[in-house]
């Protein structure tokens, strides 16, 4: 339990920081797992139009520090790379 003011207020902040991290997060995997799903189905239009949506806000999550700026480029790669293959097979 926090003794000073200032103690108290950094646990308010890091609690309200925690939910908006977990709430970025999550969204991007839910986004993530949707297009990999498309993907395998080898609904090509449905993946393309999830890759739009999905590069930006895993660039969003990597800009506000909930992942590494490295883990951001290579999720976006890799499904980069599973889209364009998945297209490239139909």
């Amino acid at each position: 339990m926090a003794n000073h003011k200032s103690a108290e207020k950094r646990n308010r902040q890091n609690k309200i920081r925690n939910a908006r991290n977990t709430h970025i997060r999550s969204t991007m995997r839910s986004l993530v797992k949707k297009l990999r799903i498309a993907s395998t189905e080898g609904d090509v239009e449905t993946a393309k139009t999830l890759l739009e949506k999905v590069v930006p806000y895993i660039d969003k999550a990597a800009t506000k520090g909930v992942i590494h700026k490295a883990t951001a480029s290579r999720k976006i790669s890799r499904l980069t790379k599973l889209v364009s293959s998945t297209s490239a097979a139909e």
